[in-house]
């Protein structure tokens, strides 16, 4: 499998998610990822986007100005 963005190849490996909800920042640490050798460019399998979407709801109700979670802790 080849990087969207440059082609580079793609690796198993971990990587951070960052969004914001409501002017609060949100950091999932240790999430698993394809990441690009080349860009540093991570993806996401279906099922891994779908629990970085539960962890980020279950966040959303203790939101302060940031919030940090571990994907492997969460998961």
């Amino acid at each position: 499998m080849n990087c969207f963005f440059c082609k580079g190849s793609l690796t198993d490996g971990t990587t951070t998610f960052m969004t914001e909800i409501d002017g609060c920042a949100v950091i999932i640490k240790n999430v698993p990822a394809k990441v690009c050798s080349q860009c540093g460019e991570a993806s996401f399998s279906d099922e891994v986007a779908k629990k970085l979407e539960q962890i980020v709801d279950s966040l959303r109700t203790s939101l302060t100005e940031v919030a940090i979670a571990d994907y492997r802790s969460a998961a």
